[in-house]
This record gives C-alpha cells, structure tokens and sequence, in this order.
C-alpha cells in the first residue's frame, strides 16, 4: 500500500446523489434504474482500475456456455488492496443508506459474499445474454432487489459495443442502451421483469477488455406483488435468437469451461 491516502465514500455526496435521482429512477422505463457519471473520484478509481488482474494473472472463474462468455471472480485475496476497501465500503451502511434513498427499498442487506458479483472481466468476443438474475441468495435466504454496476474502462469506444441493454418484460423491445465507460454507474432494481444483459459479442482489441464490479443488494422479504418462486438466471431470447434446450435456466453457482458441450450432449446442466 502506497503513503496516498485512501479513498472514503462521502455521506453528504451520496445523499445529494439519492435526491437527485430518486425521481428519475423511478420513473425510468422499461424498470427502475439510474446511470450515473463520475460517480466517484477519477483519480481514486483509477487506482482501483491499475490494480484490476488481466485475464492471466490470477484464477478468474471461466463462465462458458451459449449464455455466457465472461471471468469473474468475488475471492477478496483475488484483489487488489484498494478493491478490497471499496468493495467493503460499498456494503457499509453509509452506501445502504443511499440505495435505500435512490430506490425508496428500505432495509437492503449487504452481501459479504460477493455471491455472482465481485470482478467482471469479459474480452473480445464474449457477451452476457439477456436475463433476469436468480431471484433469492442461495446461502442466506434473502431476497434479491438491487444491482449496482461500476464501470472501469478508459478508453471505452462506441464500436467496441457491450452496451448494458435494458428490455422489456415481454421482451419485444429494448428499453435503454449504456455504454461501460469509465466512472459510469448503473444501479437497478431487481425482479422476475429487469431483463438485462449485454448480449451482443465484444468487437475490442485483443488485449482490450470490459471490466466491472458488480454488486447485489437484498431484503428479507419482499412486496407481495413481486414474489415468485425461488428460481436461478433466468434467460430470454431476443426476437429472432433461439437457444438450446432447457438454457432459459442455468445454475446459479458458475460453471467452469466445458459447459458449452455438456449442454449439447445432455441437453440440460445440474447444480454443482
């Protein structure tokens, strides 16, 4: 660790930001999300962006089916020093307290775990198809409600694609399309309908890929409305893809390469 000092999430500028869009978030269509820029200081993600491993340098968890083609990694001693605090500050009660002002959900719960989130890494050619995210924490019970999404690519052009796409529920039509770049925020909420994903292939550079931080946030019950059964990722097809049997649900805990050809020869994956 360098003599810099650390950063620290401000209270006062997360409270301006919580009544700044608290509005808009709601009102956003196809389903309640904000993007916001230069969401923290550039010079303190920065530091957290040289510190993010390349694709070889550690042992990334390889998602690889017709679903998905990504890395991730939510093992703290995967990290680098600073990550670390700010994924810690980013389940303090100081960030709690702002979701729960931006979004009107209140008692939102951290997960230490990092369970599905942590580091994400996708290179050239991978994507991340359309989906609605597994709906109940596998290991405590609690009810899935928010997601954040941190962006950290400089750099980032629009030919490159990975736009984060927001859909429809009856998935006929694509509500929004945000870029990753660097210092972008997206926060949305999380249901049975917030069909996301960025399912088209990266166009990249070799060498280049879409790096972000990914966090879940939970309740311990959930309005009445909202409720369904337990249930893992959930995939849809956009108009004109047609997926493999049974890929409209996948595990919930990710699989390692060599999923692409259980799936054709079994025609369905189990939980490891």
């Amino acid at each position: 660790m360098t003599g810099e000092a650390l950063f620290v999430l401000d209270q006062i500028d997360l409270d301006g930001m919580a009544k700044k869009y608290r509005e808009a978030y709601a009102k956003a269509k196809p389903f309640p999300h904000v993007v916001i820029d230069n969401f923290l200081p550039p010079r303190a993600l920065k530091s957290i962006a040289d510190e993010f491993p390349a694709p070889a340098q550690i042992d990334w968890t390889r998602f690889d089916n017709p679903a998905e083609l990504k890395l991730a990694t939510k093992r703290e001693n995967q990290m680098g020093e600073r990550t670390r605090l700010l994924m810690h500050q980013f389940n303090s009660s100081c960030f709690l307290g702002f979701l729960e002002a931006l979004s009107g959900i209140c008692g939102l719960i951290p997960d230490p775990h990092f369970w599905g989130g942590g580091l994400h890494q996708i290179q050239r050619g991978g994507f991340l198809k359309v989906h609605a995210d597994f709906n109940r924490h596998p290991h405590l019970a609690l009810d899935r409600r928010i997601n954040v999404l941190l962006y950290l690519n400089e750099d980032w052009k629009e030919e490159y694609g990975g736009h984060l796409e927001l859909w429809t529920a009856d998935m006929t039509k694509c509500g929004a399309r945000i870029l990753p770049v660097f210092n972008r925020c997206v926060v949305f909420s999380t249901t049975d309908y917030s069909l996301h994903g960025h399912p088209d292939p990266l166009t990249c550079p070799l060498g280049v890929a879409r790096r972000s931080i990914a966090l879940y946030y939970y309740s311990n019950g959930r309005p009445q409305e909202e409720l369904s059964g337990s249930h893992n990722t959930l995939f849809k097809q956009r108009p004109g893809e047609v997926f493999l049997p049974d890929l409209q649900s996948l595990p919930q805990s990710p699989s390692r390469k060599g999923l692409f050809s259980l799936l054709r020869t079994r025609g369905k994956v189990t939980r490891k």
